[in-house]
């Protein structure tokens, strides 16, 4: 069946190709993207945009910008940019050539599965510093700055000295505190004065910092000129390593020096799906997707929910029957994410089944479109591909061998190069330990499957036995860079931060996008909900209008309401002038900056 929906439309005239940050009610809420002629970056913090544009414009392509943003937020964002973390990046290239980079942490050699399980046969508790999400025995082996490196000298142009160069600025000579990161700081105090590095260089050794403030960070400045010089074999296994690992070891962790020697990150195939539409003009089109294969959960539930949605009316989200069946399809992806998803290079992950439009079309028929179901009785479904199908055969494709404060960014150049990136500590500062090297460590060990059929600490999510906890693998993700392209050329780029919502974040934006007609900054601005199947409830965020919580309620959803859903940040292209639109999140003022 061909769908009918609408395209987006270009964007009204805007005379500067720079967004700075803006409030973040959404009465001031910028009300149109930011365009340019050549390139575009979007992220979460103006500098760290900044250091993508300067890349830019000094010759490098999306790839030579997304590596300079990295480190970059690094230095300005340490809530979530990271050298101590991990990620994946999404890259597609002016001649169609698609990779999708693989720099997720692992579980050190040492990892055992029920290393979080106390004398008592119980969970150890959130907060306790031998538990999964504080401390040093929660991080796991790092992968970022292998894999920003592997990204560099695979797609890049440039040497990474010079891509560096603005990080290694902004750590020697410092920057402005804002009162976004002042804010932070105060919420994340009780965990970072735990640890004397960290009490030391984010908290002023308890004097604490203001807005206004400049924030140096020489022993991080020192760091990154180390790697740098020496690349990514400094950072595992060179004096950084030693640095690193020394300090883990005698504070109880159990990363060692063979874990970062050993590390390698991953080239995987990207997933596709592929949907043939109609425009409001009557054109026909033909939509790619472009996205996240496991261990992201991300770009398999976007896919599956998208296959569901196929032949779904919608019409916007002041509309009860639209989020209806979106809360309702979300509620089927995450009981399926929960059975399924899992380290593909250990698990046998049923993506081609998942993914086949006849799964969809069996998963769609179990909505009733004006009761909501129960997630007591709503359970995984049975995954399979279709040899023949009325909707045309699977052509989803992958390779088979996120926290409270994650960050994704955007980078499209002037040539058509475009990369999607998201990249973690996991919870908001991580572990909240801080290496003598100047970074702080992840806490990623609580994305595995601490305690089978028992939700994890951060999230609340439930998840399936392949995702317990064993040396070397991979913890299951959802983070999900993605990216669209409209009859086989680049037409929206983005991603979010947010644990499970950003599934539903990014799903939302690309429905916005391809399916509702909006513009770029009208997608991001758009109110988000999310459902994770369980809890059985629908998380709103706070500026949708409460007859559409009433009106969900009497239909039977549980709702609840929250601040934000994801942060995502976007770039679309003008189908008709190949402008570059950045449509930076305004929910945490987030930037995109053009030239």
């Amino acid at each position: 069946m061909v769908l009918a929906l609408a395209m987006p439309p270009a964007v009204r005239g805007q005379a500067a190709a720079e967004y700075r940050p803006h409030a973040t009610q959404p009465d001031r809420w910028p009300t149109e993207a930011v365009r340019a002629a050549h390139g575009m970056v979007a992220t979460d913090e103006q500098l760290g945009s900044q250091a993508g544009v300067e890349i830019l414009k000094r010759g490098g392509n999306a790839v030579d910008a997304a590596v300079a943003v990295a480190f970059a937020l690094a230095v300005v964002e340490p809530a979530a940019g990271n050298i101590g973390g991990g990620g994946f990046m999404l890259v597609r290239l002016a001649d169609g050539r698609t990779k999708f980079l693989d720099y997720r942490e692992v579980a050190p050699g040492k990892a055992s599965r029920d290393m979080y399980i106390g004398s008592d046969g119980k969970l150890i508790p959130d907060g306790n510093i031998a538990g999964s999400v504080l401390g040093y025995r929660s991080v796991a082996v790092p992968g970022t700055v292998a894999g920003l490196e592997l990204a560099l000298t695979t797609y890049g142009t440039l040497k990474l000295a010079e891509v560096m160069a603005p990080a290694i600025r902004l750590a020697t000579e410092g920057f402005p505190v804002g009162e976004k990161l002042t804010r932070e700081l105060e919420e994340e105090k009780s965990g970072l004065q735990q640890f004397r590095v960290s009490k030391r260089i984010f908290l002023k050794d308890g004097k604490m910092l203001h807005a206004g403030e400049t924030l140096r960070q020489p022993e991080l400045a020192a760091t990154l000129q180390r790697i740098a010089k020496n690349g990514a074999m400094e950072f595992y296994r060179g004096e950084t390593a030693r640095r690193v690992v020394d300090d883990i070891t005698s504070n109880g962790g159990i990363v060692t020096l063979d874990d970062l020697a050993q590390y390698k990150p991953k080239v995987r195939e990207v997933l596709h799906a592929e949907y043939k539409v109609d425009s409001r003009d009557g054109t026909g089109h033909t939509w790619e997707v472009l996205t996240s294969p496991p261990p992201s959960s991300g770009g398999v539930a976007i896919i599956e929910a998208l296959n569901m949605l196929k032949n779904v009316p919608l019409k916007g989200w002041e509309d009860v029957e639209s989020v209806h069946m979106v809360a309702e399809t979300m509620r089927r992806v995450f009981a399926d994410r929960a059975a399924y998803l899992a380290d593909p290079d250990y698990s046998d992950v049923p993506v081609a089944g998942l993914t086949d439009p006849c799964y969809a079309k069996e998963l769609e028929a179990s909505i009733d479109a004006q009761h909501a179901s129960s997630s007591k009785t709503v359970k995984a479904g049975k995954p399979h591909t279709c040899a023949t199908s009325s909707f045309g055969a699977p052509v989803t494709t992958v390779s088979l061998n996120d926290g409270p404060h994650t960050t994704h960014f955007s980078v499209v150049d002037a040539d058509g190069n475009a990369v999607a990136s998201t990249y973690t500590l996991n919870d908001s500062y991580g572990s909240h330990v801080t290496s003598p090297a100047g970074f702080l460590l992840n806490d990623e060990m609580d994305d595995f499957t601490t305690q089978p059929g028992v939700p994890n600490a951060l999230f609340g999510l439930i998840q399936s036995d392949a995702n317990a906890i064993a040396p070397g693998h991979r913890p299951l993700s959802s983070m999900s860079p993605t990216m669209l392209l409209r009859d086989g050329k680049l037409s929206f780029v983005t991603g979010s931060p947010g644990g499970p919502t950003i599934i539903s974040a990014t799903l939302l934006s690309v429905i916005n996008w391809m399916r509702l007609g909006m513009d770029a900054q009208a997608a991001i601005n758009a109110p988000r909900f999310h459902h994770q199947w369980l809890p059985d409830q629908v998380l709103m965020e706070e500026n949708f209008p409460e007859g559409m919580a009433k009106a969900l309620r009497a239909r039977g959803f549980a709702t609840k309401r929250r601040g934000h859903i994801g942060l995502v940040n976007a770039i679309g292209i003008d189908g008709k002038s190949g402008e570059r639109l950045g449509a930076a999140d305004p929910r945490d003022n987030g930037a995109a900056v053009g030239y």
